[in-house]
């Protein structure tokens, strides 16, 4: 398989995520942890966006659709039942992986209908 050539950026839908992700690298341990979690994820996005686990169209939460209008929606499974969920943009000189929440298992179980509890 050919290696990706394009440049790969990771960047966040809305200022608002970038500042909680931010701000979790000043919080109690918990927040720390999860912020190291992240950042580790962000660093393998940018070596390759694909890294993750795609989800299929039928699973995707439609608030992405309309919100931010997405064409794909991909998975990053964190430490500790975390979740990084994400889109890929792109063309043929750039490539972006485009982070949109994270979430603890639970939320992202009911966000995604595997339970109704």
């Amino acid at each position: 398989m050919k290696k990706d050539a394009r440049i790969k950026y990771v960047s966040f839908i809305e200022e608002t995520t970038r500042k909680s992700f931010d701000k979790l690298k000043s919080g109690k341990f918990e927040d720390k942890t999860l912020y190291e979690f992240i950042d580790r994820a962000i660093d393998d996005l940018k070596e390759n966006p694909f890294v993750g686990i795609k989800l299929p169209k039928k699973l995707w939460p439609k608030e992405y659709v309309q919100k931010y209008a997405i064409n794909n929606l991909w998975k990053y499974d964190l430490p500790n039942a975390w979740r990084l969920l994400y889109t890929i943009k792109g063309n043929s000189v750039k490539i972006v992986a485009v982070i949109l929440e994270w979430m603890d298992h639970k939320k992202y179980d009911r966000k995604f209908g595997y339970k109704t509890s």
